[in-house]
């Protein structure tokens, strides 16, 4: 099942997001005040949503998907997908393409022109599936830490 994180799903939201090698234990995870505001801020905000697939009572994968306006493709929004994460021992069934196409279709009847992602360069595996969505890698991305 898809659907938007509660509180409740933010402690295995953080652990999907710190190891993307190894399960992580929710209960290992200690969410501090700056977590507490973060996902009060994006839970708040209705240009923002982190969404979970969820499988029984386990959170299996998430991502955060951010709406923005804009002036190109006539003033359409566009999706921003960012932190996406399958827990590792339950990838390569199906649960990242099914997360990923989900969220398009949320994205495409909220009325985006696109959806749009950026990747590390060290994760090809990554790459390949995002590619084999339809996804193109059409720009160079430039970050810069502050």
């Amino acid at each position: 099942m898809l659907r938007t994180a509660t509180r409740q799903d933010l402690p295995a939201v953080l652990a999907l997001l710190a190891d993307e090698e190894k399960v992580v234990d929710p209960a290992s995870v200690v969410v501090g005040a700056a977590y507490e505001k973060a996902f009060a801020d994006i839970t708040g905000d209705p240009r923002n949503e982190i969404l979970v697939l969820v499988d029984g009572d386990t959170v299996v994968g998430c991502l955060q998907a951010t709406y923005i306006p804009g002036l190109g493709k006539h003033g359409a929004e566009r999706a921003l997908i960012e932190a996406v994460r399958i827990r590792p021992d339950r990838r390569s069934g199906g649960l990242g393409r099914e997360l990923m196409e989900r969220t398009a279709e949320r994205a495409r009847q909220r009325g985006c022109a696109l959806v749009q992602l950026t990747s590390g360069k060290h994760r090809a595996d990554a790459h390949r599936f995002y590619t084999s969505l339809g996804f193109a890698a059409s720009h160079e991305g430039f970050k810069l830490a502050l």
